[in-house]
């Protein structure tokens, strides 16, 4: 039904709108727009219901996780689905739908401004049983601004956990192999700057100079 609608058509009107003039780009014809800062993105998806329409979902990806897929691993905002029915009733929603995605771009922006202020953010931010990438997350950032102890206490949180699929497996392996090498900054960036150039690549992102501040 979405795809004999002009849901999608209007959709890309209103981001136009409200997120171009902010520099963040549609990823090709998708419901996708993203805000690139290097090493880490902000996304923003008008998420398909089930009948046509749209919702919203922004949040914060770490690129430092080499995925070839977008993830949200900070939420900033999600909004249910508003449905379409006609032009002129959808036309609204979809403007307001953009403008909000628009004002939580620029929330993550200032939330994020620099390294140090990501890794306040995931340092402090309570954990979670059972969501192993608070940890993992809150480890590298912590590795990366200087502060060994509180890495290797995160990073050992991660290893805590029970590895009940291949995935945890991996990733504490990751979080073994970071802990080891938590007090030597310049490894650590080296890490992550080899996966940020990886999972830049998997997304089909133009490579960019790593620069973590």
């Amino acid at each position: 039904m979405a795809d004999r609608s002009p849901v999608l058509r209007i959709i890309n009107s209103a981001a136009r709108e409200s997120l171009k003039p902010l520099g963040v780009a549609q990823r090709g014809r998708s419901r996708l727009w993203i805000d690139d800062h290097g090493w880490w993105l902000g996304i923003v998806e008008f998420t398909p219901p089930r009948t046509a329409g749209s919702g919203l979902h922004v949040g914060a990806m770490w690129l430092w996780h080499d995925v070839g897929h977008l993830a949200f691993h900070v939420d900033a905002v999600r909004v249910g689905s508003e449905l379409f029915r006609t032009e002129d009733q959808f036309t609204p929603l979809a403007l307001e739908l953009s403008r909000h995605a628009a004002a939580n771009v620029t929330a993550l922006r200032e939330k994020f401004p620099a390294l140090p202020s990501v890794a306040r953010y995931l340092t402090l931010r309570p954990m979670r049983r059972g969501f192993l990438w608070d940890g993992f997350d809150a480890g590298i950032a912590a590795a990366l601004v200087g502060d060994p102890d509180t890495a290797r206490d995160h990073f050992e949180r991660v290893l805590r956990e029970d590895p009940l699929a291949p995935w945890m497996v991996e990733a504490q392996e990751k979080a073994r192999e970071l802990q080891a090498v938590a007090a030597d900054r310049d490894a650590v960036t080296a890490w992550v700057a080899r996966g940020v150039d990886s999972c830049r690549s998997k997304l089909g992102l133009d490579p960019m100079p790593l620069a973590i501040n």
